[in-house]
């Protein structure tokens, strides 16, 4: 379906079979590869959660959510505090995404699970004592979230205009909370319509380099939250929040084109989103994995390590929208949102550690490091001149090298870590072992491993809550 007038559009609306395909999907409808893929990036992003509970701006989040009303009904991930369940999901949320270390849908350009997760785990939180949600319903939950969520970026034809895993992230947390809430299908399409009021996510926070930006996916990931408790009470929201004139798509995505095609074959059950997920296996913006990668592949050719004073430049090309999320010029002491998005800074990190970028490069003097800072003036990204609005690959990265008459070139076509270059279990469980080691508070490694073992066996856990017991610290818990 492309962009038709209102008139010409058939009944029923996207809301409609949005609302349909969360309700009335089951776990036997997933394929194997769902599943699996489910439960890994469950784990990977309540790893990635824990890790943001001490990076930059968690904590004056925190304390200026607790002047807004009191209560204990859910908890923030890594540390003993608890909070109403809508502070809880935008605390998380926010820490999801704030260090650019969340699973990735590529073709949609968005972090799926980032909004989605943090609302489903305070709703279980908030309700735990009234209903408990079993691991295979989480499983099937966050399926379905993610094809409509995902399922609206990929419908999506124009260069990305709104920040999509906060706008579109919201939809993709509404569907999966409204359906554990037992919602039936009108409600839930007031849900949409009620999430949709609420919808917010500029992209200019990402220009700046600004914490606002991962607090867009917290707000989001709150609203869900009120816009299915609004819905059930029976507040009316707009029906046709997808497609119509003022809609989600014509306004927030263009009014020029969009294609539904890839949409619908989710909503009919012939597509799972989740199993297109990828990784991150750097915490660094998504654009720059190809040229982390090919940078690293260049330093050690020939056998010998280059250092970073023999390096003339390094010229990362990709497609348009690589160099428009992260060819922002490096600038002297960045704030740790900037510097996770800049090319520059990254591949200097990459050259002079000759490792990929860790968590720790964005703390502390690592930002304000002279020689980073001096090689970044070396390292550039451009854009090849495609016309795919959402592609990340293929990457080109170019590196000069004194001495040497010929250039070192390398290319992928596919990032580590997507789809056709899934991470192993090991190096998925290595990330997350990392992530659980920058808990704002200490958190015993008996939990983590009990955490691997829960979500392993996730389609046989009884209550879901049981995972969240485990990422506070011990004391927190023993109050649930």
């Amino acid at each position: 379906m492309t962009s038709p007038a209102r008139d010409q559009l058939q009944e029923p609306v996207l809301s409609e079979l949005f609302a349909k395909h969360v309700l009335e999907t089951k776990y036997t409808d997933l394929t194997p590869d769902a599943i699996a893929q489910a439960k890994v990036f469950i784990l990977d992003t309540l790893g990635v959660g824990i890790a943001g509970s001490s990076a930059f701006g968690a904590d004056t989040i925190i304390s200026t959510t607790q002047s807004w009303g009191s209560g204990s009904e859910a908890a923030l991930w890594g540390r003993s505090l608890r909070a109403p369940a809508g502070a809880a999901a935008m605390v998380n949320g926010f820490q999801v995404h704030c260090q650019e270390y969340d699973c990735v849908h590529e073709g949609a350009v968005m972090h799926p699970l980032a909004t989605l997760l943090p609302a489903v785990l305070a709703f279980a939180d908030k309700d735990g004592d009234k209903k408990k949600i079993s691991g295979r319903e989480l499983i099937v939950a966050c399926a379905v979230g993610v094809n409509v969520s995902a399922g609206l970026g990929i419908a999506a034809k124009s260069p990305m205009r709104f920040f999509r895993p906060a706008t579109a992230g919201g939809f993709g947390a509404a569907a999966a909370v409204g359906r554990l809430m037992g919602l039936d299908k009108e409600t839930l399409v007031r849900a949409f319509g009620l999430q949709y009021t609420q919808t917010s996510g500029t992209l200019q926070p990402h220009v700046e380099g600004s914490a606002a930006l991962p607090l867009q996916v917290g707000f989001n990931s709150r609203a869900a939250l009120q816009a299915c408790d609004l819905a059930q009470a029976g507040l009316p929201g707009t029906r046709d929040c997808f497609e119509g004139t003022y809609g989600y798509l014509p306004l927030i995505e263009g009014p020029v084109l969009w294609d539904l095609s890839g949409t619908m074959e989710g909503i009919n059950g012939r597509r799972w989103l989740i199993a297109e997920i990828s990784h991150k296996p750097y915490p660094a913006g998504r654009a720059t994995h190809g040229g982390i990668e090919g940078i690293l592949e260049l330093m050690n050719q020939g056998g010998a390590t280059t250092t970073a004073d023999q390096i003339e430049s390094i010229t990362i090309t990709g497609p348009p929208v690589t160099a428009r999320l992260c060819a922002r010029p490096d600038i002297p002491d960045p704030p740790p949102n900037y510097a996770r998005l800049c090319m520059p800074y990254i591949g200097a990190k990459v050259v002079l550690n000759n490792k990929p970028i860790d968590l720790a490069h964005y703390r502390g003097q690592e930002l304000s490091d002279p020689a980073t800072h001096d090689l970044a003036k070396r390292i550039r990204m451009l854009s090849d001149g495609g016309d795919d609005p959402a592609a990340l690959v293929p990457i080109s990265v170019e590196m000069k090298v004194k001495g040497e008459t010929h250039v070192r070139s390398w290319r992928c076509e596919q990032m580590l870590a997507s789809p056709t270059r899934r991470l192993t279990r090991e190096q998925h469980l290595t990330k997350f072992r990392r992530c659980w080691e920058f808990s704002a508070e200490p958190l015993p490694e008996k939990n983590r491993d009990k955490l691997i073992g829960l979500v392993d066996d996730l389609e046989n856990l009884e209550d879901i809550t049981l995972l969240t017991a485990l990422l506070v610290p011990p004391a927190a818990a023993a109050r649930l």
